[in-house]
């Protein structure tokens, strides 16, 4: 039997979903459960229900960190301002698609069924999933105004289909589904310059 371990209360919710996510990672979502984190964190198996009512809510904090890194990354990407804008839309697919195709197991989550189709996400995801979105479309905004992106079409139409084609890409790698990782690099060179190619203003 683990040995248990003693937590500061607000550490334990942490260290409990960098377990979970390590277990994903490795096992998969149908591997998760609350008995299997307690026993993997070396704690009572009644610590984990003070911080997730079932196993959704674990799924959902799961997935809300990991919007949380990769907004983050997003924000530092399109934040260089002495970077040209086309070189920053270019780092953001190639980041998009590497962070899908090193977290599969955490993206199918973030992305999948298991929470979304089921209407089931908990507030706390919704309020970190749901912003990062709405800056794609803000990046995608910037993208427009620098000329990068098509300007005749409406901007949240646009930020859901560029989305949606790095989102398809990313399941393509992830599935094995014709793509392999070797393809990664120029997959992205491609989908970036496919997304630019309507440019009026190349000086960037």
């Amino acid at each position: 039997m683990a040995n248990t371990h003693t937590y500061h209360h607000g550490d334990l919710r942490a260290t409990l979903v960098k377990v979970a996510t390590a277990r994903l990672s490795a096992h998969g979502i149908d591997s998760l459960s609350l008995r299997k984190l307690a026993e993997d964190a070396g704690v009572s198996r009644s610590a984990p229900y003070h911080h997730f009512k079932d196993k959704n809510a674990l799924l959902s904090a799961i997935a809300a960190q990991g919007f949380s890194q990769w907004h983050d990354t997003a924000r530092h990407i399109f934040e260089q301002h002495d970077v040209p804008a086309r070189e920053r839309f270019r780092q953001f697919v190639h980041r998009y698609i590497r962070y899908a195709a090193d977290n599969p197991q955490l993206y199918e989550l973030m992305f999948g069924r298991t929470i979304w189709q089921e209407q089931s996400a908990t507030s706390d995801l919704k309020e970190v999933a749901y912003p990062c979105f709405q800056f794609q479309v803000s990046m995608t905004r910037y993208w427009q105004e620098q000329r990068l992106l098509p300007g005749g079409h409406d901007t949240l139409r646009l930020a859901q289909v560029t989305w949606g084609t790095l989102h398809g890409i990313a399941r393509l790698l992830i599935d094995g589904i014709y793509a392999h990782s070797s393809h990664i690099d120029e997959m992205c060179d491609t989908a970036a310059d496919l997304f630019m190619q309507g440019s009026c203003d190349k000086s960037e």
